[in-house]
């Protein structure tokens, strides 16, 4: 008997803040300044359904200036777990990210129990190569939790055995290893938003100078 949350067969604010150096304490609740941490000016957007996408000690800031700009896309919450392994300053993370740190929510950690206090009350999915669930037979639900591992060794193993049900993998060919970090954030996130209808987005688009051929 399968459980977790795999899918039935058949189913197929705008706050906006100035923070130096920022430090969510998941016990309070509060914001504190950190003393390794430049200054970064985030918003959070009031949208009906906001995901959480968590980075556990990245390493590359291209990658992670990449998901930020998806997170801003989709109204979603970064949240990055130290150590990191670049600066929030970093030019090629600002550049990944270009105009869209103003259109999101950043949240810091020193460890991924921290972390997990805080969505002690939502749902929290790993994705992981080592998994043997599609990520799309899982069930995702509203403010859940999508927590990826640095680029070169992912999530502990200590941590993905005691969590199989809630554990996704992205299908791919026995030869590769896995997938940019990026993209792999990219494809669980906008997966999440199909089952749950896009809520919060904008479906549907118009040409600029022409229209379309009936």
């Amino acid at each position: 008997m399968e459980t977790g949350n795999r899918r039935p067969e058949e189913k197929g604010f705008f706050l906006d803040l100035l923070l130096f150096p920022i430090f969510l304490s998941p016990a309070s609740g509060l914001l504190s300044p950190s003393p390794t941490l430049p200054l970064l000016r985030v918003n959070s957007y009031d949208i009906p359904m906001s995901i959480n996408l968590v980075l556990v000690e990245p390493e590359i800031p291209q990658n992670t200036g990449n998901i930020a700009r998806t997170c801003a896309a989709i109204g979603a919450d970064l949240h990055l777990v130290r150590p990191l392994g670049f600066s929030v300053d970093d030019k090629y993370l600002k550049r990944a990210g270009l105009d869209y740190w103003d259109l999101l929510t950043v949240s810091y950690y020193d460890s991924i129990e921290e972390l997990l206090e805080t969505a002690r009350n939502a749902q929290v999915v790993y994705v992981t190569t080592k998994s043997d669930m599609v990520y799309s037979d899982f069930l995702y639900e509203k403010g859940c939790y999508l927590v990826f591992g640095k680029e070169t060794e992912g999530l502990p193993e200590e941590l993905l055995s005691v969590n199989r049900n809630t554990s996704v993998r992205i299908p791919m060919t026995s030869e590769a290893r896995s997938l940019n970090l990026s993209n792999s954030a990219a494809i669980i996130a906008y997966e999440v938003h199909r089952q749950l209808g896009f809520p919060g987005l904008q479906k549907e688009g118009h040409l600029h100078r022409l229209h379309w051929v009936k």
